[in-house]
């Protein structure tokens, strides 16, 4: 068995690895998104782009014109499926190959249902490869609609047959995004978006689960089988137990107790090998702690399962949620203090007005002074970054009403 660690060293880990401490701070967009996988991908705009506030959580505030250079000029990073859709690296392209086979095999019902669909409107497919081929990069208002069957879905996406069909090309990997006008993705052939240096190793899915865990387990900073399943590629890892014990046996990870006072946490844990030296640091004293607001589907807190066992934080989305039965809000940011979550806020952004709208914050039974005045100076900071001259508080937690003035 490998070093018996504190649940509070896990935590800091966790965060560290994440870009989310204030050493080994990651120095740039392309260097963070090695560091942690991928950025998730939201259409939900109260605040801002779900990506964008993950980044500014790690490099505070950045330019936008950078990650733009990144995806549509060096095409160092694209559009695609991790453990949602999401921003990854063309560097890793030979990861996500692997799904865009499975998904031409149909070896799952859902791309089974999806390419008989697809096959059923081969009309609809030809014609949109033909306007790209011609045309692209296009919006997909360009596109006719010649489904001869309608897609059925209980969802949003039913009779999106033009859209439906485009995700089918994008999945299989035929087309790519390649550019915005706005939040409107314009569409081409992959053949055009992907640079010439992109690796083309066709990897089994062994070598895929080899590779992908171990960098799912060195973003995660500690994790279980389970937290790694559902982390970066989640549900892609073929024969992940297996795998585990090869990389065990070869050195390549490492099994660790966490403990929370003299209680293991359940579960077996792993750390990284070559994160060793950085579990030694940590317990020698060697953790920058620093506050932040994390977007709700950030890549620390993105399995909320996982976040309840490390953090003890229990953090749903209430958007779906009738106003009237939401415990914290409609968009909540957590707010992390150090090693903890001490709050939640429920944010807008008004951007006729140029203001921050801070609809409500609620703080943790953990929550003390020095909290509340970091907080306050991560919101003004945050407000910088929007581009919002002003913020207007709502309702604020007692406990931090002074602070927060």
């Amino acid at each position: 068995m490998g070093p018996t660690i504190s649940v509070s060293h896990a935590r800091q880990l966790a965060i560290t690895r994440q870009g989310l401490a204030g050493n080994h701070r990651p120095p740039g967009i392309l260097d963070l998104v090695r560091q942690i996988g991928c950025l998730q991908l939201d259409p939900i705009n109260v605040v801002a782009r779900s990506h964008l506030l993950v980044l500014w959580s790690r490099l505070g505030t950045f330019d936008r014109a950078e990650l733009d250079r990144l995806l549509w000029k060096d095409r160092s990073l694209f559009e695609y499926w991790a453990h949602a859709a999401s921003i990854v690296l063309t560097e890793d392209y030979p990861l996500h190959a692997g799904m865009m086979r499975k998904s031409i095999r149909r070896e799952s019902p859902w791309a089974k249902r999806f390419g008989e669909w697809a096959d059923q409107n081969r009309s609809l497919r030809r014609h949109i490869l033909a306007e790209l081929r011609q045309k692209g990069p296009v919006a997909s208002r360009t596109f006719e609609d010649r489904a001869a069957e309608t897609y059925q879905s209980t969802g949003w996406n039913r009779d999106r047959n033009v859209g439906r069909m485009l995700d089918y090309l994008w999945t299989t990997g035929s087309v790519m995004v390649a550019g915005r006008s706005g939040n409107q993705k314009l569409w081409d052939l992959a053949e055009r978006c992907l640079p010439p240096w992109t690796p083309r190793e066709r990897l089994s899915p062994r070598a895929i689960t080899r590779k992908a865990a171990q960098r799912s387990l060195r973003a995660l900073g500690v994790a279980r089988p389970r937290d790694v399943a559902n982390h970066f590629i989640r549900g892609r890892y073929a024969d992940l137990p297996q795998v585990l014990k090869e990389l065990e046996r070869a050195g390549a990870i490492v099994p660790v107790s966490v403990v929370d006072g003299k209680q293991a946490l359940r579960g077996s844990w792993y750390v990284h090998a070559d994160d060793l030296p950085l579990v030694e640091e940590l317990g020698q004293g060697g953790w920058e702690p620093r506050s932040t607001l994390l977007s709700p589907f950030d890549n620390l807190i993105c399995d909320r399962a996982r976040t309840k066992d490390l953090f003890g934080f229990d953090f749903r989305m209430e958007i779906y949620v009738p106003a009237g039965k939401r415990l914290h809000g409609y968009y909540v940011l957590p707010f992390l203090h150090g090693d903890r979550f001490v709050g939640r806020v429920d944010l807008a952004l008004d951007r006729p007005q140029g203001r921050l709208l801070v609809r409500a914050v609620h703080a943790e039974p953990r929550a003390d002074g020095e909290a509340g005045r970091e907080l306050a100076a991560t919101l003004t900071a945050l407000a910088g970054f929007l581009g919002a001259h002003a913020i207007e508080y709502r309702r604020v937690a007692s406990a931090w009403r002074k602070a927060l003035g």
